[in-house]
């Protein structure tokens, strides 16, 4: 059974990846690509990689990757359009959902899976290809996928697709009201990373890694409150303008990718966490799952789904305002053998329960219930 994996990259990550890796001018597309997964980078090769240990055989694509996907082109021989003054544009989050995606992006995805013929392609980011690339697209395999875990772009992007996977648990039921199928799966952590971060000193007490987007308002002025009250180190990237007065912008550190943010994650006391608007009353997102599984001490907003995954008050601790998020914090703190046995009893609930080894094994039957 072969799987395609195609998936979108930040464009500072990329602008970072290829300011620190000059090298990759000299590499083939294989090694390339070998070079950028190895950044750990989103969710890397988590999903092909464990895959793999099912029986599958799966490659991964990064669509927007233009000095990559040029390189796959250039070896293949394959013409495609210049990618025009628009490019950086485009590359914005969210920006393509109503503008589209360029015309050589979705030129060389195509040649891509007509010359690897899979029998399923899986979408990690539900907008990537235009409604006419997918339909194409579709010609050369049994089943197309889309996975989802942000907010909903126009119907035009999804209505193609053969099912929807999401770590949402209320967008289940949305997908199917519209008639689409949906499945639910958890998102996860990765342990390989550990071996590649190894042991560092936990000099950080409270640290927030994440983007301050329109998304996550509310969250943003309860990570203000906290950088007035107690103090944090904040990596990230700004999607939108601050006041000028905002305390992030004293506690601010840059951006961290990657194995970097994994190794900043390891050197944090505690991990501040707080959900997208979209996620409702969910918990959905990586942090969860990065900053336990690196043994940090999770503090995050109150979901109603937080029991399935971890034991609040042993694995976790949670806040449900404000307030109370700035006095657990000053607790946990000020407690260090309290927080260090959470942290522990987190990571090894992480480890355990949500590693991706076990997420495909989950993955490979809900594939194999639609083929």
């Amino acid at each position: 059974m072969k799987i395609a994996f195609i998936d979108s990259y930040y464009s500072r990550f990329l602008t970072h990846f290829y300011r620190e890796h000059p090298e990759n001018a000299s590499l083939s597309y294989d090694k390339h690509l070998r070079l950028l997964l190895d950044q750990f980078f989103g969710t890397s090769d988590y999903y092909s990689y464990n895959l793999q240990k099912q029986g599958f055989e799966a490659r991964d694509y990064i669509v927007n990757d233009t000095i990559l996907q040029r390189k796959w082109a250039v070896e293949n021989g394959l013409k495609v359009s210049r990618a025009g003054i628009s490019k950086k544009m485009i590359s914005l989050p969210y920006f393509y959902r109503f503008w589209g995606r360029p015309l050589w992006m979705q030129q060389i995805i195509l040649a891509q899976i007509r010359k690897y013929a899979p029998d399923i392609v899986y979408c990690q980011d539900m907008s990537i290809l235009e409604p006419e690339t997918l339909r194409e697209i579709k010609n050369y395999t049994k089943l197309a996928i889309a996975q989802i875990a942000s907010p909903i772009p126009p119907d035009k992007y999804f209505k193609h697709f053969d099912l929807v996977i999401t770590s949402f648990p209320h967008f289940v039921p949305y997908f199917r009201k519209m008639g689409m199928r949906c499945e639910y799966l958890k998102l996860a952590f990765e342990s390989r990373i550990l071996k590649k971060t190894g042991e560092l000193p936990r000099d950080l007490p409270l640290v927030f890694v994440g983007s301050i987007t329109p998304y996550h308002r509310q969250g943003t002025r309860m990570l203000e409150e906290l950088a007035r009250s107690v103090g944090l180190d904040f990596w990230g990237q700004f999607n939108m303008p601050l006041s000028p007065f905002s305390p992030l912008k004293k506690v601010y550190r840059g951006e961290a990718w990657g194995l970097s943010m994994y190794r900043i994650l390891s050197r944090a006391k505690i991990v501040i966490n707080r959900h997208i608007e979209t996620a409702g009353d969910y918990a959905n997102n990586m942090r969860l799952f990065e900053a336990t599984g690196m043994g940090a001490m999770l503090i995050t907003d109150d979901k109603k789904n937080l029991s399935e995954l971890f034991r609040t008050g042993s694995d976790i601790e949670i806040y449900s305002s404000v307030k109370e998020s700035i006095e657990k914090v000053k607790y946990y703190l000020s407690h260090d053998k309290e927080r260090e046995l959470m942290a522990k009893a987190g990571k090894k609930r992480t480890l355990k329960d949500h590693n991706y080894q076990l997420r495909m094994e989950e993955l490979a039957g809900i594939l194999a219930s639609y083929l």
